[in-house]
C-alpha cells in the first residue's frame, strides 16, 4: 500500500533538480606534437585551453554499459548472465565556428594529424609527401601521439555548489558531421563533432584530489570537518601548498602549531 505523504515533505526535492545548461568542457593533455601541428594551422594554446570548451554549445555527459554473457549448466534449467566487459559509448559535441574558424581548424587539424597530414613520417627532405600531390598518401600516427588524457566536463550549476567531472582518457576525434551553409536566413554555423576514447574516470582525478581523499566522487566534507575541529582543539592550523611554493614536486601538508617557530612539513 502507498505511503500518505504530504507535498510539502517531497517539495524540497523537486526544488533542487540539476538544470542542463551550466557546464564546461575544457582540452588538456595534447602531446606536444599534436599541439604543434595545430599551432602552425593558427590555433594557439589559449584557444584550446579555454575558447574551444567556452565555444561548445552542446555536449553529452558520457554513458557505459557492461557486456554480459550467458552462461548455462550453473542450475539446472536456469541460465545466468554475467558481466565481462565494461564498454564506453562516444560522445557528441556540438561548437559554434567563430569568424576565423578556429574552432573548425583545431577538430581539422586534430583529425588531419591522425592521418599525417603534411608531416608523413614516411617522408623525404628531398621528396616530401604533401597533400598537394596526386601520389599523397597517409599513414596514421602512434596513439600516445594523438590521444588527450585531460579532456574534461564539468557539470555544475548555477549557484556552484556542487559538481559532477568526467576526465576522458584516450580521447580523439573520429568523425565530423556535415555543415549544412546556405543563402536562406542567416544562422551561427555550428559544427558537430564525434569522439572516442577508451574510458572515463567519474570524479576528479588530480593528485591533489587523490591526496585530500576527494577523488572519484568521493565524500570526505565529513571527514574533512572532524579533522579541522581536532586541529582547532589543538590550537594548530593546516594548510596545503603545492610543491613550487616549497622548491619540491608534489603537494605538502604544512601544519604550524602555536610556540613552534618551525611548521612541520608532512609529505602525501
Amino acid at each position: 500500500m502507498p505511503t500518505k505523504r504530504r507535498i510539502s515533505d517531497f517539495k524540497p526535492l523537486f526544488t533542487k533538480l540539476a538544470q542542463t545548461s551550466h557546464y564546461e568542457v575544457s582540452f588538456g593533455g595534447l602531446h606536444p606534437r599534436l599541439s604543434s601541428y595545430i599551432f602552425s594551422k593558427g590555433v594557439n594554446a589559449r584557444f584550446i585551453a579555454e575558447d574551444a570548451g567556452l565555444l561548445c554549445c552542446s555536449a553529452s555527459l558520457p554513458t557505459t554499459r557492461l557486456a554480459t554473457a550467458d552462461i548455462q549448466g550453473n542450475f539446472m534449467g536456469i541460465g545466468e548472465k554475467f558481466a565481462h566487459t565494461r564498454q564506453y559509448d562516444e560522445i557528441s559535441l556540438d561548437f559554434y565556428v567563430d569568424n576565423n574558424y578556429r574552432s573548425l581548424k583545431f577538430i581539422e587539424s586534430w583529425m588531419e594529424f591522425i592521418a599525417s597530414g603534411s608531416i608523413n613520417p614516411i617522408n623525404s627532405p628531398l621528396a616530401p609527401i604533401n597533400q598537394n600531390r596526386n601520389d599523397y598518401i597517409s599513414r596514421m600516427q602512434y596513439p600516445e601521439y594523438y590521444k588527450s588524457n585531460f579532456t574534461k566536463i564539468v557539470k555544475f550549476d548555477r549557484d556552484y555548489d556542487q559538481e559532477i567531472e568526467y576526465r576522458f582518457v584516450g580521447l580523439f576525434p573520429h568523425q565530423i558531421s556535415s555543415i549544412p551553409v546556405t543563402y536562406e536566413s542567416s544562422n551561427v554555423l555550428r559544427m558537430t563533432v564525434a569522439f572516442k576514447y577508451d574510458r572515463y574516470i567519474a570524479g576528479r582525478s588530480l593528485s591533489l584530489n587523490i591526496f585530500n581523499g576527494d577523488n572519484n566522487n568521493n565524500n570526505q566534507s565529513s571527514q574533512n570537518n572532524q579533522t579541522t575541529q581536532n586541529n582547532q582543539s589543538n590550537g594548530q592550523r593546516v594548510v596545503y601548498r603545492t610543491g613550487s611554493a616549497l622548491g619540491e614536486s608534489g603537494v605538502r601538508r604544512v601544519i604550524f602549531t602555536p610556540g613552534n617557530v618551525n611548521p612541520t612539513i608532512v609529505t602525501p
